[in-house]
């Protein structure tokens, strides 16, 4: 299996562990409209790492996590029943991860390896 040129893990910082069973949806922005490039579920450790293609053009993207399923399974409330996390690809062909640290009310990102 190849991996995505942006991937993405969750770690649910209230647990000390990986978030499983989070649905992902990656879109780009064209033109100021939004449109879906891929989706995914996290696997066991938190993890999406064939989330979209191989490569994707430069532009602006953007991370929906469905964090309130999350949340439910367990029993706890959280403020946050999405998390959208914005970000810029440079047309360069690098390698983009972008993690969340997850917890019921509040959450962090920034640019992995």
């Amino acid at each position: 299996m190849s991996v995505s040129q942006i991937t993405t893990h969750i770690l649910d910082t209230g647990s000390g562990r990986p978030a499983a069973d989070v649905p992902v949806v990656l879109s780009v922005n064209n033109d100021g409209a939004w449109s879906e490039v891929a989706r995914g579920v996290t696997d066991a450790d938190g993890r999406i790492k064939n989330l979209g293609p191989e490569a994707v053009a430069g532009g602006t993207y953007k991370l929906t996590f469905a964090t309130g399923g999350y949340y439910a399974a367990s029993g706890q409330d959280t403020f946050f029943p999405e998390v959208d996390l914005t970000f810029s690809v440079a047309d360069s062909g690098e390698h983009y991860h972008v993690p969340l640290l997850l917890s019921p009310f509040a959450f962090s990102t920034y640019r992995g390896s």
